[in-house]
Order: structure tokens, then C-alpha cells, then sequence
């Protein structure tokens, strides 16, 4: 009598089998595939600048790659001039004062908030996630055996979710909040007096806050981003600030973002990182420094082309008939509510999800945007605006003829 064979072992973890793959680069890499082929795809996924990197910066990263200590390994925390740089930016910019020992300068902003929860988090740790969420948020929660526990805060309250919110929310098991203002997707920002709010209530009960800054100088109409640890001080011991040069430099691919906290967590998380990349390549960190040293003009020539694609932005797409775009605040995104077009027939498809609703968006007028369920919160749409004007027209110009 034969025996049954032994059922093979899964090829891949299952840890690493659930991760969702990023929504956003998904959607910009079909877009740029199609843009390949020949089609004219406009496309409003990107989470990035169009305008290049200010020219002194990569100056700098030139001079750096012909330096010979350059090429060698570096600290596996950045490099000594770069974490007191990232120290004193901080202190200019949001008048929070740390030491460049609580400095981890990380590849990407990414990497910087895997860190942190790998650095925070025991196996079935909770984290309160405002919704809608970076895409990036949960997978990384989970990743360190952390469990998501969203938090959904609708139009109706311009995404801002309250205290009353997170404190139903809250369990015995719930160690860490997730704060993001300016918020991607959303462009919401919270007042101070939020802040102060979420702050004292997240001090109350012992909780850690891990607070994403990455937009902090993308805000309009005069809107303030304020940083939880400067409103709440009391918090600053439990609290790790998330930050980096891709957006306020346009430097998405220089690979550059650093967490400041605690100096015993930010030693813990460099140990980690020197295990698992060791030190962020040496020409990007001389860049990194040049652009925190310089001045902020390149980043106030994009904030004001920003801001006037952002008003042109919501008011086109307010004009399509079962859409509702609040006027974000803050980065550069819109996330317009798109319930009032579901289950519309549109050349014989009736889309039912938001989803379904960006594939039809795709497939008819060549223009790509990003659902809903990749932040949490189906029934809606993120379109980027960091995308030329002319193109951002086009595009929004596409959708309304679709759905007129």
C-alpha cells in the first residue's frame, strides 16, 4: 500500500505572501506601460513631484561621487553632518529640538516606517489607523506582527478623524496611534487644536504616536502643519516623527527619509537597519544635506504651482454630476467621494466599486487613477496634481466628457 505524498511546504511565507502590493506603483506602472505602447495615458497616480530636483542638490551629489570616502560603508544610522543637519532642519521647521542621537536616517520614508513599528511593536500589538491610510501603513503594521485597527473618517469631516473616534476604538491591546497631517491621500490637515487634542488623549493612556511629517511644507490658504510632539510636549518620550526630502525637494528617487525618536528606539532601529541595509547610499546623503542646508525656494516655486493646480483640480471635478471633491489642504493630492457614480451605465458597464470604476476611467479615456480600496475606504478616488497643468486639464477634462 503506497502512501499518500506529503503536501509540499507553501514557496512563499505567509507572511510575506500577504502583502498587498502598492496600489499607487501599481497604477503608475500600468500607466507608464500603456504610455509605452503608443497610448496617450494620462496619468494621477504618482505620490511625486514633476519638477526636478533643484539643480544645487545634484551638484552636490556630483561633487560626492567623485570623493573616495564616498565609496566606502558609512555608519549604518547616516552620516555624522547629515543627522545634525536633520536636527537642526527640525527645530527650524517645527520648532521640535532633538539630538542628532535621535537621528535614523533610512532609505526612504518607507524604510523609516517599517522601522518604527518593527522597533514598537510585539505580536498582536494594535495600532489605531486613521482611514483613509497610506497604502504602505498596514502592510508595515503587519509586517512587525502588529494588527491595523482602522479608523474611518469620511467628507462629511473632511477626513479628520476625532478623539470620540479613536477611544472607541481602543483596546487593552492597543499600544500605538498612526498620526499623518497633511494626510496622503487625503490633503487633510489638522488644526492645532486637534493636535493638541489627539495628542493629550494619546498621553492619557500611555499610548505611542508615530506621526508620518513627510508634507509638512505642502499646506495652503495659510494652514498651518503642526507637529504633535511640539503641541503636546508631554508626548515627545512615547512619540517617533516620520519625515524626509522626496516631497519638499522633489527627491523621490534619491531614497532619503529618516524617524527621529527616543534615543533608546532610534538605537534599536539602527541596529535593525544595519542588519538589513546598513548605511543609505553616501552620495544620496551628501544630497539629502545640501538640500536640508540650502534654502526652501525650490519648494515654494512647487507649493504655488501646486496650490493653483489644486483649485483647478477640485473645481472641475466638482462639476461632473455625482461627485463630491473636498479642497484639500495640504500635499497634493484630491480624494474626491465618487459614490453618486457608481452603478451608472457608462457605454453599457455599470462599475459598482470604486474600483471597477477606475478601470473603466482606464479603459475609455485613457487616464489612470487609484481606487478607493487601496486606502481603506471604498467609494472614493485619489488623483494626484503634482503633474503638469496642461496635462492635469486633459485629463480631468477626459473624465468629465466620460461621465457628462
Amino acid at each position: 500500500m503506497s502512501s499518500q505524498p506529503s503536501q509540499s511546504p507553501a514557496r512563499v511565507s505567509a507572511r510575506i505572501g500577504g502583502i498587498a502590493e502598492s496600489a499607487t506603483l501599481a497604477v503608475d506602472a500600468r500607466a507608464k506601460a500603456l504610455k509605452a505602447e503608443g497610448r496617450p495615458v494620462i496619468g494621477f497616480g504618482a505620490g511625486e513631484p514633476d519638477f526636478p530636483t533643484p539643480g544645487y542638490i545634484v551638484d552636490a551629489a556630483v561633487e560626492a561621487c567623485r570623493d573616495s570616502a564616498n565609496h566606502r560603508y558609512s555608519p549604518a544610522g547616516g552620516l555624522p553632518a547629515l543627522k545634525k543637519a536633520i536636527a537642526e532642519k527640525t527645530l527650524r521647521d517645527s520648532g521640535y529640538r532633538v539630538e542628532p542621537s535621535q537621528v535614523l536616517v533610512t532609505n526612504g520614508g518607507k524604510q523609516a516606517v517599517y522601522e518604527a513599528f518593527a522597533t514598537l511593536l510585539d505580536p498582536g500589538d494594535e495600532v489605531l489607523l486613521p482611514a483613509p491610510y497610506w497604502t504602505t501603513y498596514p502592510e508595515a503594521i503587519r509586517l512587525a506582527g502588529g494588527v491595523p485597527v482602522e479608523v474611518l473618517a469620511d467628507e462629511t469631516q473632511d477626513y479628520l478623524v476625532t478623539v470620540e473616534q479613536l477611544e472607541a476604538s481602543r483596546t487593552d491591546r492597543t499600544k500605538v496611534l498612526l498620526f499623518c497631517s497633511p494626510s496622503n491621500p487625503t490633503g487633510a490637515v489638522y488644526t492645532r487644536e486637534q493636535v493638541e487634542a489627539i495628542g493629550r488623549w494619546a498621553d492619557e493612556h500611555g499610548l505611542w504616536v508615530v506621526t508620518d511629517e513627510i508634507y509638512e511644507h505642502l499646506t495652503y490658504d495659510g494652514v498651518e502643519a503642526v507637529s504633535l510632539p511640539v503641541a503636546v510636549p508631554e508626548i515627545a518620550d512615547r512619540t517617533v516623527v516620520l519625515n524626509g526630502v522626496a516631497k519638499t525637494y522633489a527627491m523621490t528617487g534619491w531614497r532619503v527619509g529618516w524617524l527621529i525618536g527616543p534615543a533608546d528606539v532610534v538605537k534599536a532601529a539602527t541596529n535593525l537597519q544595519s542588519h538589513a541595509t546598513s548605511n543609505v547610499c553616501n552620495v544620496a546623503q551628501k544630497a539629502a544635506l545640501a538640500a536640508l542646508t540650502g534654502d526652501l525656494s525650490a519648494v515654494d516655486e512647487m507649493r504655488s504651482a501646486f496650490d493653483r493646480r489644486r483649485r483647478t483640480m477640485v473645481e472641475m471635478l466638482n462639476e461632473i454630476d455625482g461627485v463630491v471633491c473636498p479642497e484639500p489642504k495640504g500635499a497634493f493630492y484630491v480624494y474626491p467621494s465618487v459614490k453618486g457614480l457608481l452603478g451608472k451605465e457608462v457605454d453599457g458597464v455599470a462599475p459598482q466599486t470604486s474600483a471597477e470604476l477606475a478601470g473603466l476611467i482606464l479603459d475609455k479615456v485613457e487616464v489612470a487613477v487609484v481606487p478607493g480600496e487601496a486606502f481603506g475606504s471604498p467609494g472614493y478616488l485619489r488623483l494626484s496634481y503634482a503633474l503638469g497643468d496642461d496635462d492635469l486639464v486633459e485629463g480631468v477634462s477626459r473624465i468629465q466628457k466620460l461621465f457628462a
